[in-house]
Protein backbone atom coordinates (compact mmCIF):
# COMPACT_ATOMS: atom_id res chain seq x y z
CA UNK A 1 0.00 0.00 0.00
CA UNK A 2 1.50 3.35 -0.94
CA UNK A 3 1.47 6.65 1.48
CA UNK A 4 1.46 9.85 0.51
CA UNK A 5 2.18 13.21 2.16
CA UNK A 6 1.28 17.01 0.90
CA UNK A 7 2.74 19.53 2.32
CA UNK A 8 4.13 23.05 1.15
CA UNK A 9 6.82 23.51 3.69
CA UNK A 10 8.99 21.26 5.61
CA UNK A 11 11.26 22.49 8.23
CA UNK A 12 14.05 20.35 10.69
CA UNK A 13 12.86 19.76 13.98
CA UNK A 14 15.99 20.55 15.48
CA UNK A 15 17.41 23.58 12.99
CA UNK A 16 14.88 24.79 11.18
CA UNK A 17 16.95 24.42 7.75
CA UNK A 18 18.22 20.86 8.74
CA UNK A 19 16.56 17.86 7.34
CA UNK A 20 17.77 14.12 7.57
CA UNK A 21 16.72 11.84 4.91
CA UNK A 22 17.39 8.33 5.22
CA UNK A 23 19.88 7.23 2.52
CA UNK A 24 20.06 4.08 0.20
CA UNK A 25 20.55 0.99 2.10
CA UNK A 26 18.65 2.03 5.17
CA UNK A 27 22.35 2.39 6.96
CA UNK A 28 23.24 6.24 6.55
CA UNK A 29 21.43 9.33 6.41
CA UNK A 30 22.39 12.40 4.18
CA UNK A 31 21.01 16.01 4.28
CA UNK A 32 18.77 17.26 2.12
CA UNK A 33 19.44 20.48 1.71
CA UNK A 34 23.03 20.23 0.79
CA UNK A 35 22.06 17.51 -2.11
CA UNK A 36 20.19 20.03 -4.05
CA UNK A 37 21.53 22.23 -6.48
CA UNK A 38 21.56 26.16 -5.97
CA UNK A 39 22.00 27.61 -9.05
CA UNK A 40 21.60 26.77 -13.09
CA UNK A 41 22.07 28.16 -16.36
CA UNK A 42 21.12 27.10 -19.67
CA UNK A 43 22.68 29.42 -22.53
CA UNK A 44 23.24 29.55 -26.39
CA UNK A 45 26.56 31.91 -27.36
CA UNK A 46 25.97 31.94 -30.83
CA UNK A 47 22.59 33.36 -30.88
CA UNK A 48 23.55 36.80 -29.14
CA UNK A 49 23.69 34.66 -25.74
CA UNK A 50 19.88 33.46 -25.98
CA UNK A 51 19.23 32.22 -22.15
CA UNK A 52 17.23 28.84 -22.09
CA UNK A 53 16.22 27.68 -18.60
CA UNK A 54 17.41 29.25 -14.92
CA UNK A 55 17.26 29.08 -11.84
CA UNK A 56 18.38 31.60 -9.15
CA UNK A 57 20.25 33.41 -11.69
CA UNK A 58 19.70 37.42 -12.08
CA UNK A 59 21.88 38.28 -15.33
CA UNK A 60 24.52 37.43 -17.03
CA UNK A 61 27.10 38.64 -18.85
CA UNK A 62 28.90 38.14 -21.94
CA UNK A 63 32.73 39.26 -21.39
CA UNK A 64 34.51 38.39 -24.43
CA UNK A 65 34.46 35.74 -26.94
CA UNK A 66 33.37 32.47 -25.26
CA UNK A 67 33.45 33.91 -22.07
CA UNK A 68 30.12 34.42 -20.29
CA UNK A 69 29.38 35.80 -16.43
CA UNK A 70 26.62 34.14 -14.28
CA UNK A 71 24.94 36.34 -11.69
CA UNK A 72 23.19 34.72 -8.62
CA UNK A 73 19.72 36.07 -7.62
CA UNK A 74 20.64 34.59 -4.29
CA UNK A 75 24.31 34.24 -3.13
CA UNK A 76 26.32 31.48 -1.79
CA UNK A 77 28.09 31.02 1.67
CA UNK A 78 31.28 30.78 0.24
CA UNK A 79 33.23 30.88 -2.57
CA UNK A 80 34.63 27.40 -2.83
CA UNK A 81 31.67 25.60 -3.74
CA UNK A 82 31.28 22.67 -6.61
CA UNK A 83 30.39 23.84 -10.09
CA UNK A 84 29.97 22.05 -13.19
CA UNK A 85 29.49 23.05 -17.42
CA UNK A 86 29.45 21.65 -20.16
CA UNK A 87 29.51 22.92 -23.53
CA UNK A 88 27.99 21.76 -27.21
CA UNK A 89 30.87 20.50 -28.96
CA UNK A 90 30.78 20.61 -32.84
CA UNK A 91 32.74 18.01 -35.48
CA UNK A 92 34.88 20.99 -36.28
CA UNK A 93 36.94 20.96 -32.77
CA UNK A 94 39.70 19.41 -31.62
CA UNK A 95 40.96 20.23 -28.20
CA UNK A 96 38.23 20.94 -26.67
CA UNK A 97 38.15 22.10 -23.13
CA UNK A 98 35.78 23.78 -20.63
CA UNK A 99 37.26 25.78 -17.75
CA UNK A 100 35.74 27.78 -15.22
CA UNK A 101 37.60 30.82 -13.85
CA UNK A 102 39.12 32.29 -16.72
CA UNK A 103 40.93 35.10 -15.21
CA UNK A 104 37.63 35.76 -12.82
CA UNK A 105 37.26 34.55 -9.39
CA UNK A 106 34.72 32.17 -8.47
CA UNK A 107 32.79 34.04 -5.94
CA UNK A 108 29.80 33.54 -4.08
CA UNK A 109 27.50 35.98 -6.19
CA UNK A 110 28.85 34.87 -9.31
CA UNK A 111 30.57 32.50 -11.98
CA UNK A 112 32.75 32.67 -14.92
CA UNK A 113 32.13 30.21 -17.26
CA UNK A 114 34.81 30.04 -20.35
CA UNK A 115 34.82 27.67 -23.36
CA UNK A 116 38.48 26.88 -24.99
CA UNK A 117 38.98 25.30 -28.32
CA UNK A 118 41.73 24.48 -30.99
CA UNK A 119 44.82 25.84 -29.38
CA UNK A 120 43.56 27.23 -26.27
CA UNK A 121 41.86 30.35 -27.66
CA UNK A 122 38.47 31.16 -26.59
CA UNK A 123 35.73 30.47 -28.97
CA UNK A 124 31.89 30.73 -28.59
CA UNK A 125 30.10 27.67 -27.82
CA UNK A 126 26.10 26.71 -29.00
CA UNK A 127 25.00 25.67 -26.09
CA UNK A 128 26.69 25.80 -22.22
CA UNK A 129 24.98 24.62 -19.22
CA UNK A 130 25.98 25.11 -15.85
CA UNK A 131 24.95 23.96 -12.62
CA UNK A 132 26.22 25.18 -8.78
CA UNK A 133 25.73 23.27 -5.57
CA UNK A 134 26.47 24.44 -1.94
CA UNK A 135 24.79 25.96 0.82
CA UNK A 136 22.99 29.44 0.11
CA UNK A 137 24.09 32.34 2.00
Amino acid sequence: MASLLKVDTLTGVTTAGSISVTGEGNSTTTNLQQGLAKHWVRINQFSSNALGDTFNNSSFTDVGTGNTLFTRTSSLANNDYPSFVSSEVRTSYTNVSTSTLSGATQLSTSFMSTFHVENGSATDSGMITMMAVGDLA
